[in-house]
């Protein structure tokens, strides 16, 4: 039997819903056929773009039996507000990262959506990128040995490109900024590598950017294993960049987006490279969600990892406020 097409509704019309979009038409697993973002220019230009219906509300979306599930980008601040709407209705969510802005937020989302029996799934699309696929498959198979440190950095130019009345450039909406915004996918494929996060040291700064919120931002890491690792986010840089080494007691991976992916076992005095095909890691994710939808996967990152994820930049946040280390489980046991 062909796969049929899960047929979505699109909630917010940003930039990223566009990205998303065009991954389900490649994709070929999701279908949309309905959309709603309060501004009604956006929402007739993305209807139009890529063929869809515009709702009247998210209330009408939500009554629309057309629609099976909810693809989720609006502000941190209401994914609750907006996902136990979908739950109520039966509706699978595919929901942007984080989870929410606060841990009680996450584990609300996570239950709301477990009572519904309804698929809820996050976009954590970095972890799923081939070399990290590659280097996860060699730390399973023992290659690296006993895991040690790792060491990570996304960057962006944010200078002169950022609208201070978005919501994910402001403290309100997005609090600890580029570590919450990106570092966060960073932080994923940290734990995804190197294991759980036990506890965290954050310091934060503003240095280049105007607003209200941080535009560099480092972290240390400790794993439950032993392991140590940083993290290093900013929005202060003067291109794009990313970096991710994973050094283990047999071997170590040091990957850039300029030169790719090398590796070097222990005894060599030469890094190798490793020619990954490049894969699409965001039609990977929503073709991941489709078949959870038809029951045929469950999502890699649902909520109560997506919420854990949140902990930990969570932790990095009170860690710089309050000078101090913040274990996950401090996080994770506040009850707001």
């Amino acid at each position: 039997m062909a796969f049929e097409p899960v047929r979505v509704g699109c909630l917010g019309m940003g930039w990223w819903s566009d990205v998303l979009a065009d991954a389900m038409v490649k994709s070929g697993k999701l279908k949309i056929v309905s959309c709603f973002t309060r501004s009604d220019e956006k929402k007739q230009a993305f209807a139009k773009k890529y063929g869809c219906s515009s709702a009247a509300s998210y209330d009408a979306m939500l009554a629309d039996t057309s629609v099976e599930a909810i693809i989720n980008t609006t502000p941190n601040n209401v994914h609750l507000e907006t996902t136990r709407a979908a739950a109520a209705a039966k509706k699978h969510v595919f929901l942007d990262k984080p989870i929410a802005n606060t841990v009680a937020d996450g584990n609300a989302i996570t239950e709301a959506c477990s009572k519904a029996g309804i698929v809820l799934a996050l976009g954590y699309q970095r972890r799923r990128e081939s070399h990290f696929r590659w280097i996860k498959e060699q730390i399973n198979a023992g290659v690296f040995g006993k895991l040690v440190n790792a060491e990570a950095n996304i960057s962006r130019d944010r200078l002169g490109k950022i609208d201070l009345n978005s919501w994910r450039f402001t403290a309100a909406g997005m609090p600890g900024g580029v570590m919450l915004q990106i570092g966060i996918h960073y932080a994923d494929v940290l734990e995804y590598l190197m294991g759980p996060v036990k506890a965290v040291n954050g310091r934060f700064a503003q240095l280049v950017l105007p607003g209200d919120n941080p535009d560099v931002a480092s972290l240390i890491l400790e794993h439950e294993n032993g392991a140590l690792s940083t993290l290093n986010a900013s929005y202060a840089s003067a291109s794009e960049y990313y970096l991710m080494n994973i050094y283990g007691k047999e071997a170590s991976a040091y990957y850039d987006m300029h030169t790719g992916l090398r590796w070097l076992k222990r005894g060599s005095d030469r890094a190798e490279p490793v020619n990954c095909a490049k894969n699409d890691a965001i039609v990977d994710e929503l073709d991941e969600f489709a078949d959870a939808v038809r029951g045929k996967a469950q999502p890699e990152m649902g909520g109560a990892a997506s919420t854990r994820s949140l902990a930990v930049l969570l932790a990095g946040i009170q860690s710089a406020r309050e000078d101090r280390r913040i274990e996950i489980a401090e996080v994770l046991a506040v009850k707001l």
